[in-house]
């Protein structure tokens, strides 16, 4: 055999088996966990962040999807579960679940979307260093606290009371009692809470609900509560009362009026960010970013079952009135 042809030939066999290697190399892993129930609009909306930069699921890219179903307690299993999986980026919805990410892991990195202030929790040291392995978004959920309750106050302004659904289980509740507290000021309103950490007691506390002394009620933001979204929403239909929710699947599920971030659009952000960090960005330098977007929706049908005249004005700054 001829020297150089024999140099070609081994040169290709010593190449052969690292591109076979290369082929068989698993594919980025990204964990991600939510403290919500399953819902296939937030995966499309976060796999749609991910192929905006470049990375499809199953093509070169694989997600380990876990879900709380609302039970925080559930949530320290589901990243271990993950974290053995040698994934490479952990995508988390929610303050507490960001929380237990953090208390999980200090080396992997963490993308979160925070319905709080990042920085008040402890999330990150601080919105433009972020220091640590945690960076993400934050939605502004308790921010507009105050503009719910003058949008439930305009579309029910003989409600003398509105009642506020609150779930003290969770790690946020304190912090927003206290900013429905502060709004309730700010506006004039009479507020009162009512205490809900499971079915049964979503049930009770629809049922203490007194007409037309409770007239109008606002439900937090809580991974159970949009786990329960429907029995929430039939809840309200059932005893007649005006309820004001803080994203547009309430209202799509037949809740009166929502306002709030644009829920979709966060997870399609949070899919950028996870890509960013595939990427070889890491997150102590990558600013938390805040939500731009928002939407106020209203369900026409809704409001006639519950025979509410729709200010003109309401329904003119409303991004989406479902008929």
């Amino acid at each position: 055999m001829k020297r150089r042809k024999f140099i070609t030939l081994l040169g290709g066999a010593a190449i052969w088996p690292l591109a076979a290697r290369a082929q068989r190399s698993p594919l980025p892993l990204i964990g991600f966990v939510s403290s919500a129930a399953a819902d296939t609009s937030y995966v499309a909306a976060f796999q749609q962040g991910l192929a905006d930069s470049g990375y499809i699921e199953g093509r070169n890219l694989t997600v380990e999807y876990r879900w709380a179903d609302g039970k925080f307690e559930r949530l320290p299993a589901l990243l271990a579960d993950v974290i053995q999986r040698r994934v490479a980026v952990i995508a988390v919805g929610g303050v507490t679940s960001g929380l237990a990410a953090k208390a999980a892991t200090t080396t992997i990195p963490i993308v979160f979307i925070a319905a709080d202030d990042p920085v008040k929790f402890g999330l990150v040291a601080s919105l433009s260093r972020p220091g640590g392995n945690a960076t993400g978004l934050n939605i502004l959920t308790s921010e507009l606290t105050t503009k719910r309750l003058e949008l439930i106050r305009e579309l029910v302004p003989t409600a003398s009371v509105v009642a506020v659904l609150v779930n003290p289980r969770s790690p946020e509740s304190e912090p927003q009692s206290r900013e429905i507290e502060r709004a309730a000021g700010l506006v004039g309103q009479q507020i009162r809470i009512l205490n809900a950490s499971s079915d049964r007691e979503i049930e009770a506390a629809f049922s203490s609900l007194v007409t037309p002394r409770d007239g109008a009620l606002l439900v937090t933001n809580d991974a159970l509560f949009d786990s329960r979204r429907d029995q929430i929403v039939a809840l309200a239909a059932s005893r007649v009362i005006p309820t004001i929710y803080d994203r547009r699947a309430y209202a799509a599920a037949g809740g009166l009026i929502s306002y709030g971030t644009h829920y979709l659009d966060g997870h399609r952000r949070l899919g950028i960010y996870a890509a960013k960090i595939l990427n070889g960005a890491k997150p102590a330098d990558l600013p938390v970013e805040q939500s731009t977007k928002f939407e106020l929706v209203i369900n026409r049908t809704t409001a006639k079952s519950l025979c509410l005249n729709l200010p003109p004005n309401l329904l003119a700054l409303a991004d989406e009135v479902i008929e």
